[in-house]
């Protein structure tokens, strides 16, 4: 069984940056894909961005393209999202999910899932 630890997450300012990173533990994590996603208060999860088993294929929801970008080091366990060009509503707690089928953007596509981080970016 996968466990999941989101870290990274904090205050920032408008057009800041920041990065997540989502640390495995208990699996075989480097086969796995990965998945982000965020729920801002009174909003459902969205998708925000998914990696392959080997990094060699992401996918972007398409506000986040251009802005965020989802990478892995399997010889650290580790998942990670590059923020940059921070907005107020990116604000939200991000959670990664993983899932040793096929990268999915639907939340229903992934069987383990971390307690998540906070983002906060104010104006």
């Amino acid at each position: 069984q996968v466990q999941l630890v989101e870290s990274g997450g904090g205050l920032v300012q408008a057009g800041g940056s920041l990065r997540l990173s989502c640390a495995a533990s208990g699996g075989p994590f480097s086969s796995y894909a990965v998945g982000w996603f965020r729920q801002a208060p009174g909003k459902e999860r969205e998708f925000v961005a998914a990696i392959s088993w080997s990094g060699g294929n992401t996918y972007y929801a398409d506000s986040m393209k251009g802005r965020f970008t989802i990478s892995r080091d399997n010889a650290k366990n580790t998942v990670y999202l590059q923020m940059n060009s921070l907005k107020p509503e990116d604000t939200a707690v991000y959670y990664c999910a993983a899932d040793p089928s096929h990268y999915s953007v639907s939340e229903y596509g992934y069987d383990y899932w971390g307690q998540g981080t906070q983002v906060t970016v104010s104006s």
